[in-house]
C-alpha cells in the first residue's frame, strides 16, 4: 500500500505537467488567432475608413458651399455666388491610399457678369411714371410693362400662332425684358472682381422717350449726366474704366447721338460724353461707331419651352404659301429717298403675285400691324418678305419675317446685314435675297421677276436656314429658361463677352485699349462689298 501510494504522487505531478503544458498550447494558438485579426482589422479595412473620412470631409464642404451661396432678388439685382467648390478623391499607391484635393471645373469661367445695383431713378422710376413714355405720339407705354415687360397676352381665336406664348410686345421695352432675363442668368455674381462684363441696367430709352418732342436739350441730357457722374464713382468703373460696362435700350442708338445743343436736333448726347464713350451699348439698331451692337428688335414670340419653338418651326415648314411676295408697312412720301413707295405700287400692279397690309398710326394701325397674328398670318403665306428701310436703316418686320418662315428681301445693307452679326449668318445669301438700291431714282421695276428667276432648290434651302435662325432672333419668356437653344438674349450675352475678352487680351499684350474701341466705321452702311441678285 504505501509502494502504491508512492506511485500516485509522480503519476499525478506528471498529469499535471501535462495539462499546464496544454493550457500554455491553447493560450497561444488563440493568441496567434487574436493577433491575426487584429492585423486584418488594423490592414484589410483601412480603405474602408479613409472613405468614410473622405466622405465626411466632402459632404462638410458641400454644407459649407450650399451656405455661402447668396441670392438677393430685387428688381435691378439677382445675384449668385460663384461655385469655387473643390472636392477630394482618393488616389491609390503602392505602399498606402492618400487624400487629395482636386478643382471643380467651373461652367462659369470667363462668364461672371455682375449687375450694378443703380438708384431707382435710372429704371425702377420711369417704370412707374409710365404714363409720361409714350410708344409714338400717341398713347403711354404702361399696358405694354405686364408680365415682365411681354405685354398682354394675344388672343388667337384663328390658331394663327399655334399656342399661348404670344404677347403684345412694345419693341422700347427690350431693355426691361433683358433686365428681366438677366436676373435669370445662370452666371451672376455678387463679386465685381470675379465679373468678366459689368450689366447696367439704365433704360436710357424709356428716359430719353419721355422728352422727344418739344423739350430742350439740356433736360433730355439731364439723366445721362447724373448717370455717368455716379458710373465713375463706383470701384468697379477703375478696373477697366467702363470698357468693360455695357446697357441695353430698346430704341436705335441715334436716339443718343446728338451731336449738337440745336433744340431742334433730335434725341440726347449720352453716347457722346467721354465716360459713355468708353461704354459698349446694345441696341435694336447700332450706329457706326465701333462701341454699339445691335441686337433683334423683340417680337411678340415669347416660349417658354424648348418645345415651343420646335413645334412652331415645324408649323412653319408645313405652311402652304400662295403669294410670292409680301408687303406690311407704310408709305413714307415725306422721306425722299425711301423705296417703299415704289414697292406699294409694284406690289399693287403685280396682282395675285403679292399681298399688301398697310399699316398706320392710331385705330388702323392697332387692328393691323399692331396685331401679331394679322402681321404672322400674311408672312406665313408668302414666299418672301419685302424688307426697306424705313424711318431709320432698320424695322422690326425683319423679325416677324423669319419668325414666319419667310425669306426677307433687302435694298440696303445697313437694314440688316451691317447689324445683327452676332444672331444672323455673315453669308447673307444663305437666308436672304439682296436688291440694291442706292438710289430711289435709280429704281428699276420687276421684282417679282428677280424673285421668279431664283431656283427652287435655292428657295428652299433658304426656307429651311430662315427656319433654322428663330431661336437665335427671339427673346424667350424671362420667367423660365430654354434648355437646349440658345435665344437672342443668350446670343447676346456670348458677343458682349467676348467683346470685352478682346479688349482684355489688348491690356494683356501691352496695347491701348481705347485704341479703335469707339472709333466711327465710315463704310459700315455702304454698299461696297455686298453683291446683290442679277
Amino acid at each position: 500500500m504505501h509502494y502504491v501510494k508512492m506511485m500516485e504522487k509522480p503519476l499525478m505531478r506528471k498529469c499535471c505537467n501535462n495539462q499546464i503544458w496544454l493550457v500554455i498550447l491553447i493560450s497561444f494558438v488563440l493568441c496567434f488567432v487574436l493577433l491575426c485579426f487584429d492585423y486584418s482589422a488594423l490592414t484589410g479595412n483601412q480603405d474602408g475608413v479613409t472613405a468614410v473620412l473622405v466622405s465626411n470631409y466632402e459632404n462638410s464642404i458641400t454644407t459649407q458651399k450650399s451656405e455661402s451661396l447668396q441670392f438677393t432678388t430685387s428688381l435691378n439685382e439677382t445675384l449668385i455666388g460663384p461655385n469655387r467648390t473643390n472636392f477630394l478623391t482618393r488616389q491609390p499607391s503602392k505602399d498606402k491610399q492618400s487624400v487629395k484635393e482636386k478643382p471643380v471645373a467651373d461652367s462659369c469661367s470667363g462668364k461672371y457678369i455682375y449687375i450694378h445695383d443703380l438708384p431707382r431713378r435710372f429704371n425702377q422710376e420711369l417704370i412707374e411714371s409710365c404714363e409720361s413714355i409714350t410708344v409714338g405720339t400717341e398713347r403711354n407705354i404702361c399696358p405694354y410693362l405686364v408680365n415682365s415687360g411681354l405685354g398682354h397676352e394675344v388672343e388667337d381665336l384663328e390658331g394663327v400662332l399655334l399656342n399661348k406664348s404670344w404677347y403684345s410686345t412694345n419693341q422700347f421695352l427690350l431693355a426691361v425684358i433683358f433686365h428681366n432675363k438677366m436676373k435669370q442668368y445662370k452666371c451672376l455674381t455678387n463679386d465685381s472682381s470675379l465679373a468678366s462684363a459689368i450689366y447696367v441696367p439704365f433704360y436710357a430709352g424709356l428716359d430719353v422717350g419721355r422728352y422727344l418732342w418739344g423739350v430742350k436739350a439740356s433736360i433730355r441730357d439731364q439723366s445721362s449726366f447724373d448717370f455717368v457722374k455716379w458710373m465713375v464713382s463706383q470701384p468697379e468703373w477703375e478696373k477697366m474704366w467702363g470698357r468693360d460696362h455695357f446697357l441695353v435700350v430698346g430704341r436705335i442708338s441715334w436716339d443718343f447721338r446728338r451731336q449738337t445743343d440745336n433744340e431742334s436736333d433730335w434725341g440726347s448726347k449720352l453716347r457722346f460724353l467721354p465716360e459713355s464713350n468708353n461704354m459698349s451699348m446694345l441696341s435694336i439698331e447700332s450706329s457706326s461707331w465701333n462701341n454699339d451692337y445691335a441686337i433683334p428688335y423683340p417680337t411678340c414670340f415669347h416660349p417658354s419651352k424648348d418645345s415651343e419653338v420646335l413645334q412652331w418651326q415645324d408649323k412653319m415648314r408645313r405652311k402652304k404659301r400662295p403669294y410670292l411676295f409680301s408687303f406690311a408697312g407704310a408709305p413714307r412720301p415725306d422721306l425722299q429717298d425711301s423705296v417703299r413707295g415704289k414697292i406699294i405700287e409694284e406690289c399693287q400692279a403685280s396682282k395675285n403675285l403679292c399681298k399688301l397690309q398697310e399699316c398706320s398710326y392710331g385705330v388702323n394701325g392697332a387692328i393691323t400691324c399692331d396685331n401679331p397674328a394679322n402681321v404672322m398670318r400674311l408672312f406665313q403665306n408668302s414666299v418672301y418678305c419685302l424688307q426697306p428701310a424705313g424711318d431709320s436703316y432698320t424695322r422690326r418686320s425683319i423679325f416677324d419675317a423669319i419668325l414666319a418662315g419667310c425669306i426677307p428681301v433687302f435694298f440696303h445693307p445697313g437694314t440688316a446685314y451691317a447689324q445683327y452679326k452676332w444672331h444672323l449668318p455673315q453669308n447673307y445669301s444663305k437666308y436672304s435675297v439682296f436688291v440694291p438700291v442706292k438710289d430711289v431714282k435709280d429704281w428699276k421695276a420687276g421684282i417679282n421677276e428677280t424673285l421668279l428667276r431664283i431656283p427652287e432648290e435655292r428657295v428652299v434651302s433658304m426656307r429651311e436656314e430662315v427656319i433654322r435662325l428663330i431661336p437665335n432672333i427671339i427673346y424667350a419668356d424671362p420667367r423660365s429658361r430654354l434648355e437646349t437653344f440658345e435665344d437672342a438674349f443668350d446670343l447676346a450675352v456670348k458677343g458682349i463677352l467676348d467683346r470685352i475678352d478682346g479688349v482684355r487680351k489688348v491690356i494683356r499684350d501691352g496695347g491701348d485699349p481705347s485704341a479703335g474701341f469707339a472709333d466711327g466705321d465710315d463704310f459700315k452702311y455702304t454698299f461696297s462689298g455686298y453683291v446683290g441678285e442679277t
